[in-house]
């Protein structure tokens, strides 16, 4: 208890002493960033160490790995004509949900009679009094047709949906009445298309929006191992046929413009790109081989494109009454709590709990720092050559130190 907490404090006054002279000895520093580099990732010098002939049996394992993404490649392909068989299945109930939205059906009865978990424990005399309340309220009301602004709720309660929305964009998606997924035919590439189906309005003439994303199941050649699965290559949207003034992925602003010669200003109108989420129509075309920006806005496509067939598209009801966004919450406080139970390092700024003096128990190959090693007078070299002949620098006990002195 005594030498860790002589220890925690003999961090905090050298560290800076210690980066000083860091930053003079390029060996040192060269060393330290190679160490790291390997906790980033980085192929360890491990495999080198090996002797040839087991290098030779590790080659074999990789191509049989190799010969692993390629069986998984096929398995993904299956599992598309799996999902094309089943939407078949699923469409009608699809179709009679839209009729429901769109008032070309009225449920009965029978259909619409629903127990709710919390009805279990009301009494016949408060059924009948929030029977009689609802009534009350809907004779107050105008009659709606179908379920107003469905599609709409449903957007506004999905965040990463909401994001893309603006207030331009919800007086046009009131009039979304469908989405539909089609997938690619028996034999064809693989691919999806989301169906935006709009009833008549002012805004276009479309009836129907569509957006294509064609996709890829098998190993890169040059890249096999980074195979986790089909991979978007690109998607295609469609010409929105807007009625004129309506076109909200464009503005018009005013900007004053100086002759040099004259010194007479003029404004000038100019027309430029707005945000809206009908710009989701009008995606980039494909990979450009380099082009980071380009691969970043298809992935985050993707991902938009991905979670309305996946997750909307199946379950808009629950996403209307906000049941699913509360589920998904569900889900993502498990992972995390999973990550964090997983975790061997706690994130020690936040933890009201942690207290600097107390460390987490060396791994058995490393021994205890000493007074003898941290030392300021020693030379820097002598410690960190000590510390890189014990694979110190690669234990989650020397990072906070690690950080403090690179930093």
């Amino acid at each position: 208890g005594e030498e860790v907490e002589w220890w925690s404090c003999a961090v905090d006054d050298t560290s800076r002493q210690l980066t000083v002279q860091m930053m003079q000895n390029p060996q040192i520093l060269a060393a330290l960033q190679e160490r790291l580099d390997g906790l980033n990732g980085s192929p360890s010098g491990y495999m080198e160490s090996l002797p040839k002939v087991v290098k030779r049996r590790v080659n074999a394992l990789k191509n049989l790995q190799v010969k692993c993404a390629h069986i998984e490649a096929k398995f993904y392909e299956e599992v598309h004509e799996l999902e094309r068989k089943y939407a078949a299945l699923y469409q009608p109930l699809f179709d009679k949900r839209s009729d429901i939205v769109k008032a070309a059906y009225e449920p009965t009865d029978e259909e619409c009679e629903w127990k709710a978990d919390e009805e279990e424990e009301l009494t016949d005399e408060m059924k009948e009094k929030a029977k009689l309340e609802e009534e009350k309220k809907d004779e107050e009301k105008e009659d709606p047709k179908g379920i107003p602004e469905f599609w709409l709720t449903v957007f506004k309660n999905v965040d990463l949906l909401s994001d893309m929305l603006q207030e331009h964009d919800e007086p046009i998606l009131k009039h979304l009445q469908d989405i539909k997924v089609k997938f690619s035919d028996p034999g064809q590439p693989m691919s999806f298309t989301l169906e935006f189906h709009f009833e008549a309005n002012d805004f276009f003439t479309n009836t129907v929006l569509t957006k294509t994303y064609k996709m890829r199941s098998e190993p890169d050649e040059n890249d096999p191992f980074s195979f986790d699965g089909p991979e978007i290559m690109c998607c295609t949207g469609c010409t929105i046929d807007w009625t004129k003034g309506k076109n909200v992925t464009l503005k018009t602003i005013k900007k004053k413009q100086k002759h040099k010669g004259r010194g007479t200003v003029r404004t000038v109108t100019k027309t430029v790109p707005n945000d809206s989420f009908f710009n989701f129509f009008a995606p980039p075309e494909g990979k450009n081989d380099g082009d980071e920006d380009s691969e970043a806005v298809l992935a985050a496509d993707f991902e938009i494109g991905h979670f309305i067939r996946e997750r909307i598209v199946p379950r808009a009801v629950l996403y209307f009454t906000g049941e699913a966004i509360e589920d998904d919450d569900d889900d993502t406080e498990a992972v995390v709590l999973c990550v964090q139970e997983g975790e061997e390092e706690a994130d020690e700024e936040n933890d009201p709990d942690y207290d600097p003096k107390v460390r987490s128990p060396l791994p058995a190959h490393i021994h205890p720092p000493s007074k003898d090693l941290w030392c300021p007078e020693k030379d820097l070299t002598q410690l960190f050559s000590t510390l890189l002949a014990q694979d110190a620098l690669s234990s989650s006990y020397w990072r906070p130190w690690v950080a403090a002195v690179i930093s």
